[in-house]
């Protein structure tokens, strides 16, 4: 029987995989993902300049070994965009990961306890989304040295509402079903039941959820460091060097262009995977859109 229920699951799974694969915009999205994230790190180590060196003078037009020029503090442009990749992705993951983490523990012990404890759980979401956001991020953001982890625990702070009601929708619905009853008759505790039945029953709308948390991770970040109210000096990311460079927009484009449309792929391949992940995982799904 054991060996049965384990090839059904692995059987699922190169369904799940097949129909992924088969998106082939899904596809060529985590290839770019995947090279600019390799490239993030990789590159830096065969550029001529470090991203803190400023001996080159500022505002240098590109060329000389300078892809995109240097800043006004004489940095090189490209080293900088690398730099600030390497933490916009970290954020963007740390944030997804420890948020679709919380999210779908409130919401499987919230649909699968019910009652009171749905009640206050589900309170609590609606306390948090009714927080005003901006002004609380600035005030955690001023109290903390705003390095770039402090500001990936603000974003999660605010970003795992929305998987945690997702997440009970789907744990209401399953708690109903008999292996679950099963389960519960047969001794089964609140977390075996939520590890062993709820969260496994689930996990594909948890992928797809935590994929699309990194797209919002992004551009949440960039936005508040383009208001000043994200990542600082010494550390970077893709929305300080917009911030930094918008007003070059018109006399040198490419300082600001670079970091802009690096937001943006990062932003449109993750949503594309998402896409994928969702119809790769939906098994009402007959054809695969690419």
């Amino acid at each position: 029987m054991r060996h049965e229920f384990d090839a059904k699951a692995r059987s699922q799974t190169s369904i799940i995989l097949g129909r992924f694969v088969r998106h082939r915009l899904a596809m060529v999205s985590l290839a770019v993902l995947v090279l600019l994230a390799v490239a993030s790190f990789v590159v830096p180590m065969f550029l001529k300049f470090s991203y803190a060196d400023t001996r080159a003078g500022s505002y240098l037009r590109p060329g000389g070994g300078h892809v995109l020029g240097t800043d006004q503090l004489g940095r090189d442009a490209f080293a900088q965009l690398l730099r600030g990749t390497q933490f916009s992705l970290a954020i963007a993951f740390t944030v997804a990961i420890s948020s679709t983490i919380v999210g779908v523990l409130i919401g499987a012990v919230a649909g699968y306890l019910k009652g009171l404890v749905d009640s206050s759980l589900m309170r609590l979401v609606d306390l948090f989304l009714i927080v005003p956001q901006i002004a609380l991020t600035a005030l955690l953001v001023h109290a903390f040295a705003p390095s770039w982890y402090i500001v990936a625990a603000v974003l999660a702070l605010f970003n795992w509402m929305q998987i945690a009601r997702i997440t009970r929708g789907e744990a209401l619905s399953l708690s109903a079903r008999e292996f679950v009853e099963a389960s519960r008759a047969s001794g089964g505790g609140t977390w075996h039941i939520v590890f062993k039945h709820l969260i496994p029953n689930m996990i594909g709308t948890i992928t797809v959820n935590a994929t699309l948390s990194v797209s919002t991770a992004v551009l949440t970040e960039a936005a508040l460091s383009f208001i000043g109210l994200g990542v600082q000096l010494p550390d970077t990311s893709l929305g300080l060097i917009v911030q930094d460079n918008y007003t070059q927009v018109l006399l040198r484009p490419w300082l600001f262009w670079g970091p802009f449309l690096a937001i943006v792929a990062i932003s449109m391949t993750i949503s594309f995977i998402g896409d994928g992940l969702r119809d790769a995982f939906d098994p009402r799904q007959t054809k695969v859109r690419a």
